[in-house]
């Protein structure tokens, strides 16, 4: 089996949505991992968030382009990746409350603050671009 059919079964079966490259080091050398990583973004089937980070895509079926296949969106994503990374992260008071049930009023986007020292990567998802906000 080529390096790239095992890099899509693995993404396939997998239940995360973010990967990294390093997640697939047993499979190939990192060459060939990331000339197979290329070849499912041209094929449509992950999409790249970031320095060394991808996702599963699908195609939207209203407007016909690639986007993320989280059911929770961007905001997932986000999440994903912080956790994945081991980062403290904090969530806006009204994000927070809309997500535990406390408020009916959904923000518009979820605003995140974590310690840029920890991970300061720009991440883009679709048109909104994820960057790391000051702590309050």
């Amino acid at each position: 089996m080529a390096a790239v059919d095992s890099i899509f079964q693995k993404i396939k079966r997998s239940r995360r949505y973010v990967f990294e490259r390093k997640d697939f080091d047993g499979i190939a050398s990192y060459d060939q991992i990331g000339r197979s990583l290329n070849q499912l973004m041209d094929r449509g089937e992950i999409m790249k968030l970031g320095y060394g980070l991808y996702t599963k895509a699908r195609v939207n079926s209203l407007t016909g382009r690639l986007m993320p296949s989280c059911p929770g969106g961007s905001d997932a994503l986000m999440r994903e990746i912080l956790k994945m990374k081991d980062i403290d992260f904090e969530i806006d008071n009204l994000s927070l409350q809309s997500l535990s049930g406390k408020n009916t009023q959904i923000p518009s986007s979820v605003h995140y603050s974590w310690d840029q020292k920890q991970f300061n990567r720009k991440l883009v998802v679709g048109n909104r671009l994820l960057t790391p906000a000051s702590r309050p």
